[in-house]
């Protein structure tokens, strides 16, 4: 999702998951992603996960955030937008 400009940054983090699913208690060892993009970007990332991720359903979750450090901001924006010359040449 980086390389797709999709996503600033993802972090992984190991989780053990517990649910039922087909009927039958199920537990599993999963990675946890967090990926920082914009609102812009959004659709595009949801899209490109729902894609590519193995499972019928899998947890896509958007979380509104209340306020972030203005530089910090600035390059989520700037890591999500296309390359300028990939711009000129579409």
């Amino acid at each position: 999702m980086v390389e797709r400009r999709l996503a600033a940054c993802v972090q992984l983090e190991p989780v053990e998951s517990v649910y039922h699913w087909d009927g039958a208690l199920q537990q599993d060892a999963e990675v946890r992603l967090l990926l920082k993009t914009t609102a812009a970007r959004w659709p595009a990332l949801c899209e490109a996960l729902r894609a590519l991720h193995p499972y019928t359903l899998p947890q896509i979750l958007a979380l509104p955030v209340a306020d972030a450090l203005p530089a910090f901001a600035r390059w989520v924006g700037e890591q999500t937008s296309p390359p300028a010359n990939a711009e000129s040449a579409s």
